[in-house]
C-alpha cells in the first residue's frame, strides 16, 4: 500500500459522526421554523379583516354655541376595526372567529390605492357631517344657509409639493393673504402663476389654522377626470400645487347660538350620520332625549333625515353589546333602488339576528328616518337610576 493511499484514510469516530449529524438535524429544524414563522408572521395577504371596533360617545364631538346641557344618558356612534396588514395568522384566526368578516382588498378597493379609498372615507365622514347639522336643524326648525367657506383638499398628488404639507381633509382659505370661497377663486388666484412660483396657502385643519410656502409644480399630467388647482390656458405646462379640490360649504344658522360644530378625530366614512343628528338635535332643543339610556346606533343620513343603510352593522352590534348599550338604532331593511342601492341591504334584520345570537340584552329598533328615531325616544320612560 501507497504513502498517498494511507494519507487518504482519515478516520471518524462513532461520537464525532452522531455529533455531525445532529448538527444538521438541527440546522434544518431551525430552517424549516424559520420559514414557517417568517411565512406565518411576515407575509401578507391580499384581504381586509374587519372585527368589532368601539362605541365611543358623540357628545364630546359635538359643540352648540349654546346647547341644551342636559344629557343623563349618552348618544354613541358605532365603529368596525380594520386589519389593513393581515398576515398569514390573522387571517387564518379570522376563519374561526364568528365576529371576523375576511375581504379581498380589490373588491373593497374597487381600483382605488389604500390612499385615495382612505382619503375617499374621510371626504364621506365630513359629508355626513354637513348632511347630520341641516338634518337636526330642519327637525329643530332652526332656519340656516349654506354658504361657500373655503376649496376642500379632497386629494393631495403623491410627489407633487402638496403632498408633503397638506392632507385630504385641509380646507384652503388663503392663496397669498387673498381669501379663497371656492375653486374658482383658487384657480383664479393662480391663474398668473408659472411652474416654479411660491405661493404661500392658508389652511385650516380641524380648528387650527396654518400656512405653508409651497412651490408651485407642472400639473399639466394631473389624473384624467380630476380638478387640478392649475391655471387655465392651453397645452404646455400648467402651475398648480397638486391636489384635487371640492368647494366646501358651511353650514351657517341664521342664530348665532345655535352653530354646530364637529370633531370626530380619525374616525371616517358616513355611517355616524344618524346618531350626530340626534346628539345635536338633543342639544338644540329642551329636555333630555337619552333619558339616561345609553343609546347608539349607525346610519348613512341626508339633509331631509331619511337613514340610510350602511355595512359592517353585525361588528357594531357586537361593538355596542360590550359597551353596555340598551338601545341600538339600525336602518330600516332596503330594497335595491332606495338610496342609490344597487342590490338589497338587510341592515335591521341582520342586526337583529346577530344580537340574537350573541343573547344581547339590548333593543335593535328599525328606523327609516330621524323622526321615526325620535318618535321611539318620546316613547321611552325615563331610565330608573
Amino acid at each position: 500500500m501507497s504513502e498517498d493511499s494511507h494519507d487518504d484514510q482519515i478516520y471518524r469516530s462513532p461520537v464525532h459522526v452522531r455529533r455531525n449529524q445532529g448538527l444538521r438535524r438541527f440546522l434544518l429544524s431551525f430552517g424549516i421554523t424559520f420559514a414557517v414563522l417568517y411565512l406565518v408572521y411576515f407575509v401578507q395577504v391580499p384581504y381586509y379583516i374587519y372585527q368589532p371596533g368601539t362605541a365611543e360617545s358623540i357628545k364630546p364631538m359635538v359643540q352648540v354655541t349654546k346647547p341644551d346641557p342636559i344629557e343623563n344618558g349618552t348618544f354613541m356612534l358605532t365603529t368596525v376595526s380594520l386589519i389593513p396588514k393581515a398576515n398569514v395568522l390573522s387571517f387564518l384566526l379570522a376563519q374561526w372567529d364568528e365576529n371576523a368578516e375576511v375581504q379581498r382588498k380589490r373588491d373593497v378597493l374597487k381600483g382605488q390605492s389604500e390612499q385615495q379609498y382612505m382619503q375617499h372615507q374621510e371626504i364621506v365622514m365630513l359629508e355626513s357631517q354637513s348632511n347630520a347639522i341641516q338634518a337636526a336643524y330642519k327637525k329643530a326648525n332652526v332656519p340656516y344657509q349654506l354658504k361657500s367657506v373655503g376649496a376642500y383638499v379632497a386629494e393631495t398628488r403623491k410627489g407633487l409639493p402638496a403632498a408633503e404639507v397638506l392632507k385630504p381633509g385641509d380646507m384652503i382659505i388663503r392663496i397669498d393673504g387673498k381669501p379663497i370661497e371656492g375653486i374658482k377663486e383658487l384657480q383664479a388666484a393662480l391663474a398668473d402663476k408659472k411652474v416654479g412660483d411660491t405661493v404661500e396657502v392658508g389652511i385650516k385643519r380641524d380648528a387650527d389654522e396654518l400656512s405653508y410656502s409651497i412651490v408651485l409644480a407642472d400639473v399639466s399630467a394631473a389624473t384624467p377626470g380630476a380638478a387640478p388647482t392649475a391655471s387655465p390656458g392651453g397645452a404646455g405646462p400648467k402651475a398648480g400645487i397638486g391636489v384635487t379640490t371640492a368647494d366646501m360649504r358651511a353650514v351657517v344658522p341664521e342664530q348665532a347660538d345655535k352653530k354646530v360644530q364637529i370633531q370626530a378625530g380619525e374616525i371616517g366614512g358616513p355611517s355616524a350620520g344618524l346618531m350626530f343628528a340626534l346628539e345635536i338635535y338633543n342639544q338644540l332643543t329642551p329636555g333630555d332625549l337619552s333619558k339616561g339610556y345609553r343609546i347608539a346606533g349607525t346610519g348613512t343620513i341626508d339633509p331631509t333625515g331619511n337613514v340610510c343603510s350602511i355595512g359592517g352593522i353585525q361588528h357594531k352590534i357586537v361593538a355596542a353589546d360590550r359597551e353596555g348599550v340598551d338601545v341600538f338604532f339600525a336602518p330600516m331593511d332596503r330594497k335595491a333602488g332606495e338610496c342609490g342601492l344597487g342590490v338589497d341591504v338587510a341592515n335591521a334584520s341582520d342586526a337583529l339576528q346577530k344580537a340574537k345570537s350573541i343573547d344581547s340584552r339590548m333593543k335593535v329598533i328599525s328606523v327609516g328616518t330621524i323622526g321615526d328615531a325620535l318618535n321611539y325616544l318620546a316613547t321611552l320612560p325615563v331610565k330608573p337610576s
